[in-house]
């Protein structure tokens, strides 16, 4: 697959803007390991659906529906969670089917809201790829669109809709720090960056497809141990972001379960922000010092979730 590019990005905006809430930014500090930090949030769990998922979900409905590529079988995609949410709000907006198949141990909040929202829901085996077989071979059957949850052109660029926002709300060039699953969002941020722009992946040791694809110089299979696994769980980096990503200013940093564990409480205790294990990656790697800001570059944070509890 080919790398998404900034064209494609603008085109997704065009699509899904007057349907999906444009997120606000939250200007502060934070308390990391070297002192106060100033950063700046992106609000993005506040999307629809408690993520970013339905901007790439919605672009690809639209865009399929523009070609004629869409019938009655609707959508169907598989995912560990929160694509699958993205996909069911997707659907919602466009009147259309949706049908997700999600591991047997995705969080009972995640499935709770894809029933909510219509979608009719399976469950199938322990991790994300079980369930992403399965998909394939049912939308083989049915004739549904088949969505990827992050390896697909217009999921990538759907996704890369945040940095035209973060562009345009704060001055520049900015280094952003997001989480990385299969890439899908890392991707999209990446196909706008300009010149002085950066770009920070962030993972769990224990889910590091990134880092992992950087050290072998293609992406490669990765076994998952982390509490984030269940959003960042994907076992490869997509081609689609590694393809995007190749030659760019995109670095990666690795923290540990315990480190986004506090950093998830950090956001609450702090800010009563509660987002999920994965997102609280992007905060961990700022907050442990792997991070730091640099002094010609205003340092953003992307929190790209919310399906979760604070019991968690």
């Amino acid at each position: 697959m080919g790398s998404v590019t900034l064209d494609e990005v603008v085109a997704a905006r065009e699509r899904i803007a007057d349907s999906l809430r444009r997120t606000p930014v939250l200007r502060t500090s934070i308390d990391a390991a070297d002192g106060p930090v100033d950063v700046v949030f992106k609000l993005e769990y506040l999307q629809a659906g408690g993520c970013f998922k339905p901007r790439g979900s919605l672009n690809a409905v639209r865009h399929a529906r523009d070609e004629g590529l869409l019938d009655d079988a609707g959508v169907l995609v598989a995912s560990g969670g929160n694509a699958a949410i993205g996909a069911a709000w997707a659907a919602r907006i466009a009147a259309t089917r949706c049908t997700v198949v999600v591991p047997e141990t995705a969080p009972q909040v995640k499935v709770d809201s894809l029933r909510a929202l219509g979608a009719d829901v399976h469950q199938v085996g322990d991790r994300y790829q079980h369930a992403a077989d399965a998909a394939a071979e049912m939308a083989r059957r049915s004739g549904a669109l088949l969505l990827h949850a992050y390896d697909q052109p217009d999921i990538v660029a759907g996704a890369g809709t945040i940095g035209l926002e973060l562009a345009d709300d704060v001055a520049g060039p900015l280094t952003t720090v997001v989480c990385v699953g299969g890439g899908g969002l890392l991707g999209g941020l990446t196909a706008v960056l300009r010149p002085g722009d950066r770009i920070v992946g962030a993972e769990p040791v224990g889910s590091s497809c990134l880092r992992q694809a950087i050290e072998a110089g293609r992406p490669v299979p990765v076994e998952l141990d982390s509490v984030a696994a269940d959003s960042l769980g994907a076992t490869r980096l997509g081609d689609i972001c590694w393809s995007t990503i190749a030659g760019r200013a995109v670095t990666s940093v690795v923290v540990s379960d315990a480190d986004l564990i506090a950093a998830r409480r950090h956001l609450w205790d702090a800010f009563r922000i509660l987002v999920e294990p994965g997102t609280a990656t992007a905060v961990a790697a700022v907050l442990t010092g792997a991070v730091r800001p640099e002094p010609d570059s205003t340092l953003c944070v992307v929190l790209c979730g919310a399906n979760t509890t604070l019991e968690r």
